[in-house]
């Protein structure tokens, strides 16, 4: 009698990137760099993220006026070149360590939502390289990748159009009223600012300001975007008018005058 073949279940760090989850195993060091962002590892765990998508821990510090840009800027010239900024940030007395480690782990996780979220580009791993600021607390890329799944259910809890994530917000014509915390965003709301660009602006982590963005499209404050699918027409691949006219590609060109037929 043949064994039952046991299938090891799937990790989050394997359900939100296979390469991820194969370089957490393999303990290895370097930047994993996919098309929204980017990953910073050492010995497997996440130590950094970053991307365009997410303010940056610099942001967040001194837009709070936790740290003045100057305080931030003589840490990076002082102690960039040896990636040691997250420290000299400590050992200069302009931040407390505690407070270090919980600044930037809301922005390692804001980042790496971003970083992690679904692609059909190419995932890199360029081994060796460090990111200039340094070690503050290791990560188990699990926990990442786990928390990243989270953000996402939630996202699509609060309104399933993640269309309003990436397009200029604009308010509806005629809302209800909106919190204090939304109308900041609002304020900024000009058709032209994306939620990533406002929360820049604001000096607030991204996903927080996505979170609230979708609660605004929910309630009618903001409008949502038409999906961009679904306004799109029905069109054939351009390389079937162009190749030779062998059988199979006859039926497929009938196929094609039968769907335009129908458009």
């Amino acid at each position: 009698m043949t064994p039952a073949t046991v299938t090891a279940p799937a990790t989050a760090a394997s359900a939100v990137s296979p390469m991820l989850d194969r370089l957490a195993s393999e303990r290895a060091t370097g930047a994993l760099v996919r098309d929204h962002g980017a990953l910073y590892l050492v010995d497997g765990q996440v130590v950094h993220a970053e991307s365009p998508a997410a303010p940056g821990l610099d942001i967040l510090l001194t837009a709070s006026g936790r740290l003045p840009a100057e305080g931030w800027q003589e840490a990076v010239a002082e102690a960039g070149a040896r990636r040691e900024v997250a420290r000299f940030l400590v050992d200069s007395g302009q931040l407390a360590d505690g407070e270090l480690e919980i600044c930037h782990l809301a922005a390692l996780h804001d980042a790496a939502f971003f970083a992690l979220a679904p692609t059909s580009g190419p995932t890199r791993f360029r081994y060796g390289v460090w990111h200039w600021i340094g070690s503050i607390r290791p990560v188990p890329a699990a926990d990442v990748a786990r928390e990243a799944l989270r953000r996402r259910d939630l996202l699509d809890a609060v309104w399933p159009y993640p269309e309003v994530d990436t397009a200029p917000l604009r308010p509806a014509p005629a809302g209800p009223g909106a919190s204090p915390r939304q109308r900041a965003l609002l304020d900024l709301a000009d058709g032209v600012r994306t939620p990533a660009a406002i929360a820049r602006t604001l000096g607030r982590p991204a996903f927080n300001t996505l979170v609230e963005v979708r609660r605004m499209a929910a309630a009618g404050l903001v409008e949502t975007p038409p999906d961009p699918l679904a306004q799109a027409p029905a069109r054939l691949p351009d390389w079937i008018p162009r190749v030779s006219d062998d059988p199979d590609i006859a039926l497929l060109r009938r196929l094609r005058d039968a769907l335009e037929a129908t458009l």
